[in-house]
């Protein structure tokens, strides 16, 4: 969550970033071949991966580092990290993006 100051209180006030866009809710069947393979969000541009059900693994190209994810848990995916998921059995997952990072400190 992001503070910010209200200059006529004085009060930091919570603003939560909203995403922008999100994709549909895909399953093991419906994800499409572009997120199973390298892709990346353009610059300037967060993703954030969450899981509803089952498991996926997320994986950073550069580096061939993976992240098991289940239902409940989330990824922050940073601007142009090359990366794709890979569904570990039957699963629900959706992107969401934004034009801030979305657990990033205020702008000074």
């Amino acid at each position: 969550m992001r503070r910010y100051c209200n200059l006529r209180s004085g009060h930091a006030v919570t603003q939560i970033p909203q995403a922008y866009r999100s994709t549909p809710v895909f399953d093991a069947v419906t994800l499409p071949g572009g997120l199973r393979q390298a892709h990346c969000t353009k610059a300037g541009v967060w993703g954030r991966l969450t899981v509803f059900a089952g498991t996926v693994r997320y994986v950073v190209e550069e580096t061939g580092e993976g992240s098991i994810l289940s239902a409940g848990d989330f990824i922050i995916i940073q601007p142009q990290q090359l990366h794709h998921v890979e569904p570990l059995g039957e699963m629900q997952m959706q992107v969401s993006f934004y034009d801030v990072d979305p657990e990033g400190s205020p702008p000074a």
